[in-house]
């Protein structure tokens, strides 16, 4: 794997939320890049609406990055869980893991219509796949299995902030459920890694939309938020034993990396 190594994930391509309407608007975030990691939902897959187009994006994301002569890893999400692969990647000798952060909660998407009201299959699937419980491999394909189980009928294709809050409070459960997933995402996500990467000092995941940095049990837990409306985006460098964690700038509808707030030595 060339380094630099750069991390993003929820790009959304295809969404009608996504700020990216043409992978043009990443050229300055990827450029000097050896690698980047699309940790997850990198398009739609799973939405019919939205999958014409959501392959476009990403066929013109492979050739930008090939012009740009980085390397490309593709994570599986919830949005596009049919990528190859074990479902997550090691750098550092296994310091840094990096997943997309839908197996980190019991219920997958706890915050979605489907997870509040198919509970009953999340079960029985739980029920099928016991040894997800301890073993990594089953359970990241159990959050495969879960994503199909949870593929809503219709995906809500509001755009502006209004159309997106007016989406997250119906039903109202789903408002307090999004809430809790925010305010509770470090603590599981150093639970999970505690459970299945005892060895990893740093977990790097998306999936909850919100950014930020956590340290949690002697473990740093990176979101690296998301490139749909109301949200924004981090990215995650690595290079020679450094990990980097800087905010994602969005000028006239162009995304760039701005300065490093935070350096960490993982070598």
């Amino acid at each position: 794997m060339k380094e630099p190594v750069l991390i993003l994930s929820d790009l959304h391509l295809g969404h009608t939320a996504s700020k990216i309407e043409s992978v043009e608007q990443l050229r300055p975030l990827i450029d000097g890049a050896g690698t980047v990691v699309f940790n997850g939902d990198t398009f739609q897959e799973l939405a019919t609406d939205f999958r014409e187009r959501a392959d476009g994006l990403l066929n013109d994301l492979r050739n930008l990055c090939e012009e740009l002569g980085a390397e490309t890893v593709f994570l599986p999400g919830n949005h596009d869980p049919g990528w190859e692969g074990q479902g997550w990647l090691e750098l550092a000798g296994g310091k840094i893991v990096i997943t997309h952060g839908d197996a980190v909660m019991w219920g997958g998407s706890p915050w979605s219509r489907e997870s509040i009201t198919r509970s009953e299959r999340l079960k029985k699937l739980w029920a099928e796949n016991q040894e997800a419980d301890h073993d990594v491999v089953e359970r990241l394909g159990l959050a495969r299995k879960m994503a199909m189980v949870l593929k809503p009928p219709r995906i809500p294709k509001a755009r502006s902030f209004f159309g997106r809050a007016m989406d997250a409070v119906n039903p109202p459960r789903r408002s307090l459920e999004i809430l809790r997933v925010w305010i509770s995402q470090a603590d599981r996500a150093a639970e999970f890694a505690e459970r299945y990467f005892p060895k990893a000092e740093v977990l790097v995941l998306g999936h909850f939309h919100w950014r930020g940095c956590w340290t949690r049990s002697g473990r740093l837990i990176v979101n690296t938020g998301a490139y749909v409306n109301p949200h924004s985006a981090s990215w995650v460098g690595y290079e020679d034993g450094w990990m980097k964690v800087g905010n994602v700038e969005e000028q006239d509808g162009v995304f760039s990396k701005e300065e490093a707030s935070s350096v960490w030595n993982v070598d």
